[in-house]
């Protein structure tokens, strides 16, 4: 029991005396979070954010991915995402999870049960194919969060004017997600031209002095476009939930 609805429901059985109390207190009683003695696994997030845990796939074993990712699921989250998770990972949370969905270039793995109504449009802009993979896990996360979500791939600073065919849908956007690697430049561009917030995304992508994103992260951070905001190099994660948030805000009448 993850979400206000499913509480409010529960105590509106218990005043309509169709639950006892005993049993409602015990339905409650895996709040705030359930230990598995490895983890503990924040199953109020939902509740306080509107928005579930996410499971980073990396620095754990497949049974704790796995179980963690169960529990999520037990307690009624609306939606279950692992992170970075290679491709044994995401069969096993798969096998788990039969429903659930993979996407090979993000390393992803989800299953979503409730989806929230869709509202805000979220743009997704990369400066090059190579940064795909924090592209798409900015997209699925964003969507889980029931934002309205397009993507531009491939349209960086050394072709352009390749940005032409992204200017209908900037002109629309409530929020955009630069990912760029390299120097980082595409964030500056777009942040000098759309009227809404725009977060780069510095990835780690790039030669020799790319420094493993640093480079593009510093030119995210010392950029003269005042509407930009900057997350970690490759957390397409971050970008994707403030993202879905920012615009789903901007789009409430």
């Amino acid at each position: 029991m993850t979400s206000r609805r499913e509480i409010d429901e529960l105590l509106e059985a218990v005043a309509s005396h169709d639950v006892d109390p005993a049993e409602a207190a015990d339905r409650l009683s895996g709040l705030p979070f359930r230990d598995l003695g490895f983890a503990r696994v924040d199953t109020h997030r939902e509740l306080r954010q509107g928005a579930p845990e996410v499971v980073l796939g990396e620095g754990k074993t497949i049974e704790q991915v796995v179980a963690i990712a169960a529990a999520l699921d037990e307690a009624g989250a609306s939606s279950v995402l692992v992170t970075r998770a290679h491709n044994e990972m995401r069969a096993a949370v798969r096998a788990a999870i039969p429903d659930a969905l993979e996407h090979e270039l993000a390393r992803a793995v989800w299953v979503q049960r409730v989806a929230p109504d869709r509202r805000g449009r979220v743009l997704i802009v990369s400066a090059g194919t190579s940064d795909g993979s924090v592209v798409h896990e900015a997209r699925i996360r964003a969507e889980l969060l029931g934002a309205v979500v397009s993507v531009h791939e491939d349209v960086g600073v050394a072709g352009l004017h390749r940005l032409s065919l992204v200017m209908p849908e900037l002109e629309r956007a409530d929020c955009v997600v630069v990912v760029a690697g390299m120097d980082g430049a595409l964030a500056s561009v777009i942040g000098g031209l759309a009227a809404c917030p725009v977060i780069g995304v510095p990835t780690s992508v790039g030669y020799g002095s790319a420094e493993g994103g640093r480079t593009a992260l510093n030119a995210m951070l010392c950029s003269c476009a005042d509407g930009l905001a900057v997350v970690g190099i490759d957390d397409g994660l971050g970008a994707g939930t403030v993202a879905a948030r920012i615009a789903r805000r901007a789009a409430v009448p």
